[in-house]
């Protein structure tokens, strides 16, 4: 249950993968059924022009053009890129209350300097701080 990311700069790691993940991929997996890729460029092959699914990984122009058509379905007004998405991921798994340090190994940082800058602040954040803060100075 654990899916394997090929990082930059061969930073390769593997991060969990949700039970109800695994179930969406395996059914997106049944479109191209690509043994090496989880998801596939697309390339043309023969006369017909007819689209195949294995001519490697997804470029980064598909990505970024099917993240911004996403985000125009989605209505969302904010800026974003793909790469948000890093950040968005590295902030809930704060929010959620996981270690800085199980979160720079699953963004393969080194140094938990870059996953700080990963990892935004939010009023969920702060608010949660509070109460154990409180506890903890309670009999002062």
């Amino acid at each position: 249950m654990v899916l394997h990311i090929h990082g930059k700069g061969k930073q390769d790691r593997y991060v969990p993968l949700p039970q109800s993940t695994l179930k969406l991929l395996r059914t997106f997996w049944r479109t191209h059924r690509s043994p090496l890729w989880l998801f596939p460029a697309p390339t043309r092959h023969g006369l017909a022009h007819s689209l195949a699914h294995d001519g490697g990984p997804v470029t980064r122009s598909s990505l970024q053009s099917a993240f911004r058509a996403a985000l125009k379905r989605s209505a969302i007004a904010k800026r974003a890129h793909v790469h948000t998405l890093r950040h968005s991921y590295a902030t809930h798994l704060l929010e959620a209350g996981f270690n800085l340090r199980v979160i720079q190994d699953h963004l393969g940082h080194r140094s938990p300097r870059t996953t700080a800058i990963y990892t935004h602040l939010t009023r969920e954040v702060r608010a949660a701080v509070t109460a154990p803060l409180n506890q903890l100075m309670r009999d002062l």
